[in-house]
């Protein structure tokens, strides 16, 4: 197994998961790959050929497009999965826009490739399947939840989604990009989000939203961010690392003009 792709596949909750053997036959046909923020991996109506695992803190966002050039999200897929044909099985046109909401490193295969490892392996074949499930609930949930539930609602769960993903409690979101996913204009995102600091469950400020009160944000979200990740847990296993986020420390305190406290000549945060 080369060394580079090896060590990515740690970083990839999915891959990581499957046994070395299993590993080893996807191993010599994944590619790294590295995807600024704002990169499309692929837009709606192309042909998929190949399916991305993203790897640690990388994000990639579903998203659908309207002609008047509006936006909404359909899943958020982090270390937790892949995107690319894994529902449909590979080479068929995607009915989504995916774009890198945070870039960063990626490993790739190409379609045919892991058609022939599923072939191959029931064991990747079945790992796969079942994300697949998991994926498509997420997608159904997210189309509910968007018309079903309030924006403060459909925020706490979006940030919850995202934090679940990266782990930490800074999210780099920035005020037109949290919007795009929730398909409402910046200024009406921004008190919305400017309600949520005063109830002192997030502190927004320039280019990142960082999370107060994990908590009390998912005693106030709706249900669907708890029934997504119950539904990953049921079938997949405990995929988001539940216990990890329990250990996250606080916050740091933030000096003037809402910039990272310095202490000890360092930036914190």
């Amino acid at each position: 197994m080369p060394s580079a792709s090896a060590s990515l596949i740690e970083g990839n909750l999915l891959l990581r998961a499957l046994r070395a053997s299993d590993q080893a036959l996807l191993a010599p046909h994944l590619e790294p790959a590295v995807y600024a923020k704002g990169a499309t991996l692929f837009e709606a109506g192309s042909e998929v050929t190949h399916i991305t695992f993203p790897v640690e803190q990388t994000v990639v966002t579903l998203l659908i497009t309207t002609r008047d050039g509006r936006s909404a999200e359909t899943a958020t897929i982090g270390h937790e999965g892949a995107v690319g044909g894994v529902v449909s099985q590979g080479r068929v046109p995607a009915s989504t826009h995916a774009v890198a909401q945070i870039g960063g490193l990626t490993l790739r295969i190409e379609a045919g490739r892991l058609q022939e490892a599923k072939r191959r392996s029931p064991a990747i074949d079945n790992l796969l399947a079942r994300y697949s499930d998991c994926l498509l609930a997420q997608i159904l949930q997210a189309s509910a939840c968007n018309a079903l539930h309030p924006i403060e609602q459909r925020c706490l769960r979006w940030l919850l989604t995202l934090q679940d993903r990266i782990g930490g409690q800074t999210l780099p979101i920035t005020h037109e990009l949290l919007a795009a996913m929730l398909g409402v204009q910046r200024t009406y995102l921004t008190r919305i989000l400017r309600t949520l600091q005063e109830q002192g469950l997030i502190r927004v400020g320039r280019g990142r939203i960082t999370v107060l009160d994990r908590r009390q944000m998912e005693g106030a979200a709706c249900e669907c961010h708890g029934r997504v990740r119950d539904h990953f847990e049921m079938v997949l296993g405990a995929v988001y690392a539940a216990d990890g986020l329990d250990r996250l420390e606080p916050p740091p305190a933030e000096g003037p003009g809402g910039a990272p406290e310095r202490r000890n000549g360092t930036v914190r945060g």
